[in-house]
């Protein structure tokens, strides 16, 4: 082989290989494995040979524990001296975890119904703070252009549970805080002005009624399907010599200069458990008593009981305009126990007339 058809043939290899690392990038996989800084959690369970009086002290010392934990207030209530932070409009918060629990009708003062979807704040507290000199991302092949503002690292932990039933390394998380591990974590990155103090519980009146949310959720797993199902394909028609492929795909355009199969193609294979980001979800009511937020609309990913992550919008026309609670809403006694947008209509309030004119 000479050296120019050498160099041609390179010069058509580094083609092809750019073109295969910029569709792999647009449609790579996604990593079911669980991030590294996340501890193995699910431990083998044995019959351990523990006496009633062991098991009934290991049960004493979680009750106190729970009770020390549910007793736990909030830095910011307290009268100690903090550094005065203030809010701007380039400020990143923390965010919460809820637990979708369903769907509910409401009705605005025009008459008009629309449905919400109800998220429950349970158990949110603050595990650990990582600043951004030590935060170290998980390793990612995009390109960065520009240098992006540093930010830290808030890890939230949700619902309790039973320290026997996890692993010793997960429990390990925990220790430092003094609370009973979590059944669930997840990190938000946040400025470092806006960090919280460990242990510091979180409520669902961190949001604002009439504020847009970002909900970050899982969508349902439908396992394998076709591409009716999965990408909306019409189908072949049921009639005039059409002969076993009425839900099939049919040509993919194949053929031609490549003669295969692109990356991306839209064909069957397994639908759903992919992390989705529905943003510009109003909340429009709020209750603090069980910290229960009503969002507009039903299109937040997953089924019921499906954990979801909260924070503020990052659509431009969406975004906060007034500062919120910040960093996070103090616990307060006296708080209403309804929050409502100015737009939904109260039962308790006189319905609509219409005048004879």
């Amino acid at each position: 082989m000479t050296t120019s058809n050498m160099k041609l043939l390179c010069t058509v290899l580094g083609k092809m290989r750019i073109d295969n690392i910029i569709t792999r990038s647009h449609f790579s996989h996604p990593r079911f494995r669980p991030p590294y800084w996340y501890l193995p959690k699910e431990r083998v369970m044995s019959d351990e040979l523990l006496t009633q009086e062991n098991k009934d002290f290991l049960e004493e010392v979680k009750q106190d524990k729970l009770i020390h934990q549910s007793a736990l207030v909030s830095p910011l209530a307290n009268n100690e001296p903090q550094e005065l932070v203030q809010w701007n409009p380039f400020t990143r918060r923390v965010g919460l975890i809820a637990r979708k629990i369903g769907n509910y009708p409401m009705w605005s003062k025009d008459g008009k119904k629309f449905q919400t979807t109800l998220l429950q704040v349970v158990d949110n507290h603050v595990i650990k703070y990582i600043p951004p000199e030590e935060f170290k991302p998980m390793k990612s092949s995009k390109v960065v252009w520009k240098e992006k503002r540093k930010l830290g690292c808030l890890l939230i932990g949700s619902e309790t549970i039973d320290p026997s039933t996890v692993t010793k390394e997960y429990c390990g998380l925990f220790n430092s805080v003094g609370m009973l591990p979590k059944k669930h974590l997840c990190r938000f990155m946040i400025s470092p002005h806006a960090a919280l103090p460990t242990g510091t519980p979180l409520f669902a009146t961190h949001f604002r009624v009439g504020d847009h949310v970002d909900i970050r959720a899982k969508t349902m797993d439908r396992g394998f399907q076709g591409v009716m199902k999965r990408w909306g394909f019409k189908g072949m028609p049921a009639s005039h010599g059409v002969t076993k492929t009425h839900r099939r795909p049919g040509n993919i355009g194949a053929g031609g200069e490549k003669a295969r199969v692109w990356p991306g193609t839209k064909m069957p294979g397994h639908m759903g458990n992919r992390w989705r980001t529905l943003r510009g979800v109003k909340i429009l009511r709020i209750n603090t008593k069980h910290n229960i937020l009503w969002t507009l609309g039903v299109a937040i990913p997953g089924e019921t009981g499906a954990m979801c992550y909260l924070f503020d919008t990052v659509l431009p026309l969406k975004k906060l305009n007034t500062p919120p609670p910040f960093p996070t809403h103090p616990p307060v006694e006296d708080l209403p126990i309804e929050y409502h947008d100015e737009s939904i209509h109260l039962f308790d309030e006189p319905t609509i007339t219409f005048e004879e004119s």
